[in-house]
């Protein structure tokens, strides 16, 4: 089954569970975020393969993530900010632009596979330790439970959140479980310190 979203494309790659703090300026987006505040609507995040976030339509990555807006305030710039929490991937089919510029995804939702951790206890401990070492040290959105670090959806999110490549992170979200994603996330930690 397929849907109808708004897309908001940016130069970044929003992950189910991660939230991102906005600045809107353009009419297009403001008018994007007054709907999607008075339906209670979510938008969808794509990162932007070649464009830039203003201006001309960009060409963004066929999978996102829909976002709803948690918060919103007028900035002392007069600009308006928003903070979105990312909730479910997708695919995007199809898309258009209407006559305000405004881009439309014909999206399809990318189902989560079950919970079941393929990766042993001890191949895992590396990564929460790494999340929770991280929490500590950076201003992360969110608090770690118990219960989410033994999630393999919410921790790969968390970590693949982290990592300064942007492709990498693109690669990350277009993965199709939380298995797959701490594999390759595993391998990566363990490069890092193997070249350090």
């Amino acid at each position: 089954m397929t849907e109808q979203l708004p897309l908001f494309p940016l130069q970044t790659v929003l992950f189910p569970g991660g939230r991102l703090p906005l600045k809107i300026f353009e009419t297009r987006y403001i008018d994007l975020v007054s709907r999607c505040l008075r339906e209670t609507a979510p938008f969808g995040v794509c990162l932007i393969r070649r464009g830039t976030e203003a201006g001309m339509t960009a060409e963004f990555f066929p999978m996102g993530t829909s976002a709803r807006i948690v918060d919103w305030d007028q900035r002392a710039d007069g600009l308006l900010g928003i903070t979105v929490q990312g909730e479910r991937r997708f695919r995007v089919l199809a898309g258009s632009a209407d006559s305000n510029r405004q881009i439309w995804g014909e999206v399809e939702w990318c189902e989560e596979p079950p919970n079941a951790t393929s990766l042993a206890d001890q191949e895992l401990a590396p990564l929460r330790e790494f999340l929770e070492r991280a929490s500590g040290t950076l201003e992360l959105p969110y608090e770690t439970r118990e219960s989410e670090l033994r999630d393999p959806n919410w921790l790969s999110f968390r970590l693949a959140e982290l990592l300064p490549d942007l492709g990498l992170r693109q690669a990350l979200l277009q993965m199709d479980s939380g298995q797959e994603r701490l594999a390759q996330l595993r391998t990566l930690l363990v490069a890092t310190r193997t070249a350090a």
